[in-house]
């Protein structure tokens, strides 16, 4: 089946487009995807995965077409980041 991992940082992101076999996890499929190879600091016993922008646990099964990701620890409050903007502005 074919489904998507994604991964982003503030200067790069990454999605790929993969076959995994049909009785696939979230964590498989990231496996799968290569990604921990190329960013080796993510760390899936603390970051957090989720499938469409809900969360999930490492042992969910996958669907056709889903798309996996990986969250990252924010490093700015939105909160504060939006009264930047305003200040700016």
């Amino acid at each position: 089946m074919n489904v998507g991992v994604c991964y982003a940082e503030a200067e790069r992101q990454l999605w790929l487009r993969l076959e995994v076999p049909d009785d696939s996890t979230v964590q498989q499929a990231i496996e799968l995807s290569g990604v921990l190879k190329q960013y080796p600091h993510i760390d899936l016993t603390v970051q957090k995965v989720g499938i469409f922008g809900k969360m999930a646990k490492l042992d969910t099964p996958v669907k056709e077409g889903d798309r996996v990701e990986i969250y990252r620890k924010i490093t700015a409050d939105p909160q504060q980041v939006q009264r930047r903007r305003v200040d700016v502005d």
